[in-house]
C-alpha cells in the first residue's frame, strides 16, 4: 500500500533550485529565436502595429524576468515622530 496522496518519504520537500523543465523549455525558445532571428524579423515588420506588439509581448517574457507586485502599508497614525521626520527628510531629499 503507497502512502496517502500529497505524502511523500522527503521530508524536506523538493530540493532548492531552478525548475529544470523550465530552464530548459527557456533555453529552447531562446535557441529557436536566435536561429530564427532574420525570418522572424522579417515576419514581424510584415505585422500590422497591434499583432506586432501582442507579439513582442509574448516573446519578451522569456527573455526578462517579471517583477514581482509589492505593496507599503504606512499606518502614521502609530508612528513615533522620529519615523515622521525620517520620512519627511527623505521626500524633501528626493524633490532636491
Amino acid at each position: 500500500m503507497g502512502l496517502p496522496k500529497g505524502k511523500t518519504n522527503n521530508k524536506r520537500g523538493r530540493p532548492p533550485g531552478p525548475n529544470k523543465v523550465t530552464g530548459e523549455l527557456r533555453e529552447r525558445i531562446k535557441t529557436f529565436l536566435d536561429g530564427n532571428f532574420e525570418v522572424i524579423e522579417k515576419d514581424f515588420l510584415s505585422l500590422d502595429p497591434e499583432k506586432r506588439f501582442a507579439l513582442y509581448e509574448r516573446y519578451l517574457k522569456f527573455c526578462v524576468p517579471q517583477l514581482q507586485q509589492t505593496s507599503v502599508d504606512l499606518n502614521i497614525e502609530t508612528m513615533s515622530e522620529a519615523e515622521l521626520d525620517l520620512i519627511i527628510s527623505r521626500i524633501l531629499k528626493a524633490k532636491q
